[in-house]
């Protein structure tokens, strides 16, 4: 199964800070393809525009070079957002959730409230 990357997982391993990633999220990353939601793409581009945090200003393209592609958000995927539970309010995971429950991803993230939702996910401290 194919991994799907939660903002800070992405910016983490954009970023080189590998201390912050255990041996089985390390492996996983290598054995598996991995993808980041083209929400992800969005809510980097808002922050970094509003100063909430530093990121590639050519990030479509360090993606591309860190040879992970980007998953586009369809209908489907934003219809699913209304059958989830409301276990996390933030649009942004919640799609990343969606995304993941319809494509049958697992889903990469240290966010508690994204891994308590009945989904595939790895703490990627682990």
């Amino acid at each position: 199964m194919s991994l799907l990357l939660d903002t800070h997982v992405l910016l983490w391993l954009l970023n080189g800070e590998q201390r912050r990633f255990g041996p089985r999220a390390i492996d996983a990353l290598r054995e598996r393809t991995a993808v980041v939601s083209a929400a992800t793409v969005w809510e980097i581009a808002i922050k970094r525009r509003i100063g909430k945090l530093r990121g590639p200003s050519n990030l479509l393209e360090t993606v591309t070079a860190a040879g992970l592609s980007v998953l586009a958000i369809t209908g489907a995927h934003a219809e699913h957002v209304a059958d989830l539970d409301d276990l996390h309010r933030d649009p942004f995971d919640r799609i990343l959730v969606a995304q993941a429950v319809l494509e049958k991803l697992t889903i990469v993230t240290a966010d508690a409230r994204i891994r308590s939702y009945d989904i595939s996910s790895l703490d990627p401290g682990q």
